[in-house]
């Protein structure tokens, strides 16, 4: 599997194989899981869920870091791939780090789907 390298081509692929609405089930059961007060409904549309999702991960960032830190290790994003990201602007990080987590995401529907 090659990750996806942008927000668009994630949208793209989840779409073309027809896991767009996994992709938010799974999301959904990862920020339950992290006890972040966040729900998405299947019919999300894919903008609206990136900016929904990128202004939560803003707000952990800058009120409530160990939530952040905890979302991050429930949804298994890589700690290499956080450390490498810049972190001096807040608003870019969230950004970053919320195309870290769709693409996590999206790898465990990928692998679900391709080996069940």
């Amino acid at each position: 599997m090659t990750l996806p390298e942008n927000f668009e081509s994630l949208i793209k692929e989840a779409t073309e194989l027809k896991l767009y609405k996994r992709l938010i089930v799974q999301l959904n059961k990862d920020l339950l899981y992290a006890n972040v007060d966040l729900e998405f409904n299947k019919a999300t549309l894919p903008l609206s869920l990136k900016l929904t999702l990128q202004e939560e991960v803003f707000h952990l960032i800058q009120n409530k870091f160990a939530d952040y830190l905890n979302l991050l290790y429930i949804v298994d994003v890589s700690e290499a791939k956080v450390r490498n990201l810049d972190g001096i602007d807040t608003l870019k990080l969230s950004e970053d780090v919320t195309f870290l987590i769709l693409q996590r995401e999206w790898q465990k529907v990928w692998f679900k789907n391709h080996y069940s």
